[in-house]
């Protein structure tokens, strides 16, 4: 469940709802009762290029699927 705060909570309890965030609660700001914010955690920063050289694609990507594939998409 989803713990729901007002502005004025979260600028309050900002260390508190962060330590809830980084458990994996989902908190959700809101202003006149609507949700506005989500709060969520990093936990890393992404760093492009991290998989070069480990991810390879198949020689047949750009080549026709099958038709038993093609016709489970329109099924």
């Amino acid at each position: 469940m989803a713990t729901r705060v007002n502005m004025h909570k979260a600028k309050s309890d900002l260390s508190q709802l962060v330590a809830q965030a980084l458990k994996g609660e989902d908190v959700i700001i809101t202003r006149a009762g609507k949700p506005v914010a989500r709060l969520v955690p990093i936990y890393d920063e992404r760093v492009p290029g991290l998989a070069r050289g480990r991810v390879h694609l198949g020689a047949d990507l750009e080549e026709p699927l099958p038709a038993d594939i093609l016709d489970s998409f329109e099924e």
